[in-house]
């Protein structure tokens, strides 16, 4: 578990690399209560000119938010958190999300890590989260 002592900017997180599986990208959707047919149903993703259904932002708030708790431990807290979609997630694919300390504010004993999430397409989400350590 990082100290805030001990973080210095440039500072790389451990990466993360899930899997994007069709039960992944469902629970995702029903978890949030994101009933876009496009999340569930094949059908519908295709006529909506989708290879496969795809990922819900929410579902990938989730897994941004794991990336940052792996790291930060329970001691860690996200204080802020903006991210941008690019590329759709699609079942089987695999999304790897890496990061590193951008910023260091010894005021309020935060670190900035900006990260990104990254499947064979590009860039499925970029962005940056600030966290309060110990």
């Amino acid at each position: 578990m990082p100290r805030f002592d001990d973080i210095a900017v440039g500072a790389e997180l451990p990466s993360l690399t899930v899997p994007v599986t069709v039960a992944l990208v469902n629970g995702g959707a029903i978890a949030t209560r994101d009933y876009f047919p496009g999340h569930h149903d094949l059908d519908a993703a295709r006529q909506l000119g989708s290879p496969h259904i795809f990922m819900n932002i929410l579902t990938t708030n989730g897994l941004v938010q794991r990336f940052i708790d792996d790291w930060s431990g329970p001691l860690g807290r996200m204080c802020d958190l903006k991210i941008k979609l690019g590329v759709p997630n699609y079942p089987g694919d695999a999304m790897t999300i890496s990061g590193a300390v951008t910023d260091k504010r010894a005021s309020d004993r935060t670190v900035e890590v900006t990260l990104k999430g990254v499947n064979s397409m590009g860039n499925h989400v970029i962005g940056s989260v600030r966290v309060a350590l110990p």
